[in-house]
């Protein structure tokens, strides 16, 4: 891989982290817990609120696992790593790292991991 092309995948992964770390901001308030209050809320209107809460919830987990996988892509670039598969050794394919920017396996790896 050469040094612009990871340079590019470098400031796609900063968007990233960014957007993300924007949406953790933007979206705080949605997994506050729900109001149990009968009289403020009905029962149909509870069970939506849970139920968002539940949706908010898992894609905050969703988004915690990225940028954790989004750090782990830029510390291996600063060690130098980045684009090598922790399987076999081999340099991972750039339109691999195109597609996802936090690969750590090759697809041939990755294709015997998954069997």
């Amino acid at each position: 891989m050469s040094p612009a092309q990871l340079e590019q995948l470098r400031l796609l992964l900063l968007a990233l982290q960014a957007g993300l770390q924007e949406s953790r901001r933007s979206t705080k308030d949605s997994v506050k817990p729900v109001e149990l209050d009968q009289a403020a809320v009905g029962r149909i209107s509870r069970i939506d609120a849970m139920q968002m809460q539940q949706m908010s919830l898992e894609t905050s987990r969703r988004r915690e696992r990225s940028l954790i996988l989004i750090a782990g892509a830029l510390r291996r670039m600063n060690e130098g790593t980045y684009g090598v598969c922790v399987e076999c050794g081999e340099e991972i394919d750039i339109r691999r790292l195109t597609v996802d920017l936090t690969a750590t396996r090759c697809i041939k790896c990755a294709e015997n991991l998954a069997t």
